[in-house]
Parts: structure tokens; sequence; C-alpha cells
């Protein structure tokens, strides 16, 4: 039956066809929302025991698949492939908005989210709103407090393996992130960013009290306890105006 094709095993819900019984009753656990693997780490369910072994990568951060063509690493197989694609300069799906261009429809049609500004993906604990369910699924980490990164050097954790490389260059005394403006180097890339306002002029931070403006919001929090002592700062901070 499996070189011919046939699938006599039909799903009365959906009539998707399998080559056997057993893969028909598996699909079925979809539709009763049956998830028998679970995770012992977070707790999280899976239909199929294959799902959950490629969750536990998550975890554990075993990447396995390696690309021949870059240094980079993968906990699936199906990640592996897809980003050797990114590789090829033929990328057929472009955005009319901004004319850039994807190697897959399915990423060009996440990316068309990012123009409309619809966050589809909500958090059932706090209503966070995000553009796509991988975003939304990192997040919920920080809900169930799990740091599974852990710093060598002092024991500080993060939530998420990027986190912790950035940490450890508090450490190291790195600073890859540098200025083509002048001779400042920084650790992190959202820094260098809020530095370059420095030479643009820009202060989008502005002290409604007394008109002073700043390139950073730490700067304006700092600023504004000038004015309003211990008081909470939160409040203020919506007070800032983008010029």
């Amino acid at each position: 039956m499996m070189h011919s094709g046939e699938k006599p095993f039909k799903c009365d819900l959906c009539t998707k066809g399998f080559i056997s019984k057993s893969d028909l009753s598996k699909h079925q656990m979809i539709h009763v929302g049956e998830k028998p693997f679970k995770c012992h780490l977070c707790g999280k369910g899976f239909v199929w025991k294959s799902d959950l072994t490629k969750h536990l990568m998550v975890h554990t951060g075993e990447k396995p698949f390696k690309c021949d063509l870059c240094p980079k690493k993968f906990a699936r197989k199906d990640k592996l492939k897809y980003h050797v694609l990114t590789h090829s300069e033929h990328k057929p799906f472009a955005c009319e908005v901004c004319s850039k261009g994807f190697v897959s429809k399915s990423d060009f049609q996440r990316h068309l989210i990012v123009h409309s500004g619809e966050k589809p993906f909500r958090c059932d604990l706090c209503s966070k709103g995000f553009i796509t369910k991988s975003d939304l699924t990192k997040h919920l980490m920080i809900h169930i407090a799990e740091k599974p990164y852990k710093c060598q050097l002092c024991g500080k954790g993060f939530v998420w393996k990027s986190d912790l490389t950035k940490h450890l260059m508090i450490h190291t005394g790195e600073k890859p992130f540098k200025c083509e403006m002048c001779s400042k180097a920084f650790a992190r890339k959202d820094k260098l960013k809020c530095h370059l306002l420095i030479h643009s002029e820009q202060k989008p931070f502005v002290c409604e009290v007394c008109g002073k403006a700043f390139v950073s919001k730490d700067s304006y929090r700092r600023h504004v306890m000038i004015h309003y002592g211990d008081q909470p700062v939160e409040w203020r901070v919506c007070s800032a105006r983008i010029a």
C-alpha cells in the first residue's frame, strides 16, 4: 500500500487519509485535544512523542543540525533545511510595501503583519499581543520563570540564550558594536543605536516641566526626579513626547 500511495484509513472529522490505522489513531488526538506526551520541565503537552523530543532541545540548548555554508546550528532538521534556502539569492516572495524579499510564502505572510500592525497571538496570562506564534511561545517562558541559560561566572539566569551571550560581554569586556562616527564601542546593539542619536542631535524625550530634551529614556527618568523627588517615575514616563 505504501508504494501505491493509497491511504485507506480516513478520518471521519476532516477526511484526511493515512497509510496505517495507528497513524489514523494518532491523528485523531488532534481533534479531541488530547496531548499525552508532557514535558517534565515546563508541563507543555504534545500529541506526538517526536514533537516532545524536539521541544526538549529548547531546554537543553542542543542544536545537532549544522549548516555547511555558515556556522549556524539548529535544533530541528526542518529548520536547517529552511535556513539553507536563505543562502540562495532567489527570493520569489517580495513585499509591495518595502520591497523586502522572502524565500518562503509563510515568512512573506508573517512579514505583512508588520505593516498592518496586527498581533493575532495573545498571551492568556497578560493579554500581550505578538506577531508570530514563536514570539508568543518565547514570551510565555517569562511567566513560568524558567531561566535555563545560566552564566558560569556569576550564576545569573536568562530566559533566552541570546541574552546570556550579551550578558557574557560584561565579564569579557567585549564591545563588538562600534560607532562609525566616533571611536566609541558598545557591548549591545541597542546601546549603539541610542548613542547614534547623539550624533544626529535628535532628542525625543522632552521634560514637560522645563523643556530639557534627552537622547534616552533612562536619562529622561533621572532628570525628572529633580522636579519630583522620590515620587514614582512610572506615571511620568508617559509624559515624554516624541519630537
